[in-house]
């Protein structure tokens, strides 16, 4: 009992007038202390512009501010996609080459200047706009290859008029492919069959909502004042370094609801705690950008950060050994999370490059020795502390086409193989300096791109020891992760080692890479071969089943004889959460889940 609620009924207690009570003031409620959820990235962001983004972690920022039709029920296993901003799952017709959507009344975008004082409400022509904005070529989309070959009807051509005349880009100019049928209703009109449409449109973080209204009122600057309907909005943002979002106050009503199977212990768990609580559950979350993993653990350590997402791998031995929660941290109520993600790592290789790469056999075989050469599994071992399994193919784990018993070349680590290559093809050492030449004479030597970062310098440590084991002089170009991105989409690479993630469960997207269309987007290897594009295109419209699935086996065969990627490993994540942090599931294919949580203020230290 407050001394107030005493003091009153002491005075009531005596006899007084309930005039005289009354007079007594009423304590004000305190305020509810701000829910703040922070956590570090280890790369930094490229961009907030959903047109200009294909990296990770700039996708992770997006879908909090832009909203897509659907998305992915956030505790269901297998997942599951749910409506968004649409009022239901979409109508197909035409053989999966129409597809209609009804987009929910009463949604809102941010309040922002743009709009001059008005609510600005989503209609189905904002993602009329915002699909046109991928073609616009003044964007420049790294993305836009991919959406190329859904094959809009008429985006194409309008996006090449654009190019041809060297006019602004025709936003007014209705096409067939993606249009308004009315102020709610959105239709996709596609070339060839499109089964899996659905999935494309679940990608929240890439397809999410722009207003036209803002990207022309704030001009060259749109990309810093990212406005949409989702649960946060941006309030700083120092580039690189230091980004902040906060709860949209306009965000609409809705609640947690969610369909874990029945044997999902924790995510039953989950859903009995929050069913019903309206979302987002935390006030603010706070992003900084540290890149290397010693601060980013102290910081989780010393309780400055709340979540440790996808932990360097520097401190797995001393936080989780053998797979379990160290004691010490585990007496702080400190819970540990490991899971096998949906990504892959690999170096690849510019296929443009007069050394690494080209299509004759000796071109071919260089690029197969090396990969032989590579010590995957000491790679886990060194750079990663255990925490990955070989690769063996270019398919992502959880997507539909890949098969976790499925054995390759790419899992191969044998030196002697790779030497008889190099040997059977030309690339000896003709002067006896110990190192090998091109079959032409010319130096061989692999310039190698990298970050400066602790992991990248132990990946490049077991990289350049390989090489040199089988005779190959290599030359590290170290530069920061965005360099080397937009580098290797311009093809000024050529060799560097990235992850890839799924963002969907088709195993589509990692036959991606290999799109000569998509040259300058996700295939960095800059890989051209007609009859890869043509079973690209036949897996793209064709229905899951035995047929489909002898494709992606024939699309792993041609993957490895020509080797524009060598793959390493398949990640293990580690996530560590202190105990204020409460709901954090890991998910699988989509980015966004701030709102999914909630911070207990009472537990968290003072920082």
């Amino acid at each position: 009992m407050t001394l107030a609620n005493l003091s009153r009924r002491r005075l009531l207690g005596a006899g007084l007038s309930g005039a005289l009570a009354a007079a007594v003031p009423a304590q004000t409620p305190a305020p509810a202390p701000t829910k703040v959820l922070r956590y570090a990235f280890e790369v930094a962001e490229t961009s907030l512009d959903p047109a200009r983004v294909n990296d990770l972690y700039s996708r992770t920022l997006t879908p909090h501010i832009f909203e897509g039709l659907y998305h992915y029920d956030h505790l269901a296993r297998p997942i599951k996609i749910k409506p968004l901003t649409a009022a239901a799952m979409p109508e197909s017709s035409a053989g999966f080459r129409v597809w209609t959507i009804k987009v929910r009344p009463g949604i809102y975008f941010a309040d922002d200047p743009a709009f001059k004082g008005k609510r600005r409400e989503l209609v189905a022509q904002d993602y009329v706009y915002s699909f046109k904005r991928f073609a616009d070529p003044a964007n420049k989309s790294p993305v836009w290859s991919g959406i190329e070959t859904d094959r809009l009807v008429g985006l194409n051509e309008l996006r090449q008029a654009a190019l041809d005349t060297r006019r602004p880009f025709e936003y007014d100019r209705e096409i067939e492919g993606v249009r308004a049928l009315d102020r709610y209703t959105l239709r996709f009109t596609l070339a060839d069959p499109r089964p899996r449409f659905p999935e494309n449109l679940a990608s929240g973080d890439l397809f999410g909502a722009v207003a036209r209204e803002v990207v022309e009122f704030y001009g060259d600057e749109a990309e810093a004042h990212p406005v949409g309907t989702g649960p946060f909005k941006l309030v700083q943002w120092r580039r690189s370094s230091f980004i902040v979002f906060e709860r949209n106050p306009g965000f609409r009503e809705m609640f947690y609801d969610a369909e874990p199977a029945a044997d999902d212990a924790e995510g039953q768990a989950l859903l009995a705690r929050f069913k019903g609580r309206r979302l987002p559950m935390v006030d603010r979350v706070e992003i900084s950008i540290i890149e290397e993993e010693q601060p980013r653990w102290l910081a989780f350590v010393n309780g400055e950060a709340d979540l440790e997402f996808e932990m360097g791998f520097q401190f797995i031995p001393q936080a989780m050994p053998n797979g379990k929660v160290a004691p010490h941290l585990a007496k702080r109520g400190i819970k540990g999370y490991r899971h096998l993600e949906p990504t892959v790592y690999c170096a690849f290789f510019n296929m443009e490059d007069p050394v690494v790469g080209g299509y004759g056999p000796a071109n071919i075989a260089l690029r197969r020795a090396i990969g032989l050469a590579f010590d995957s599994r000491g790679e886990i071992a060194y750079a990663f502390n255990g925490q990955g399994i070989v690769a063996q193919t270019p398919l992502l784990p959880h997507t539909l086409a890949f098969d976790p018993s499925y054995r390759s070349e790419f899992g191969d680590y044998d030196p002697a193989r790779a030497k008889a290559l190099l040997d059977l093809y030309g690339y000896v050492d003709r002067d006896a300096d110990g190192w090998r030449e091109m079959p032409d004479s010319a130096p061989l030597v692999l310039r190698i791109n990298t970050q400066p970062d602790q992991r990248s310098r132990k990946i490049a440590e077991v990289m350049d020891r390989n090489l040199r084991a089988v005779g190959i002089r290599n030359q590290l170009v170290v530069a920061q992760w965005p360099e080397n991105l937009k580098a290797a989409r311009a093809g000024k690479l050529q060799m560097w080692t990235v992850g890839s993630q799924a963002d969907a469960p088709d195993s589509i997207g990692a036959l991606a890479r290999y799109d000569s269309r998509q040259i300058g987007g996700q295939n960095m290897a800059r890989f051209r071969l007609p009859a890869f594009d043509a079973l690209y295109d036949q897996a793209q419209a064709i229905a899951d089943g035995p047929e489909r699935a002898a494709l992606f086996d024939r699309a792993q065969k041609l993957a490895l004889v020509y080797m524009p990627y060598k793959y390493t490993l398949n990640r293990i994540s580690t996530d560590m959460a202190q105990p204020w942090l409460i709901g954090f599931r890991h998910p699988v294919f989509w980015t966004d889940w701030w709102q999914y949580v909630d911070i207990d203020p009472s537990a968290v230290p003072k920082r």
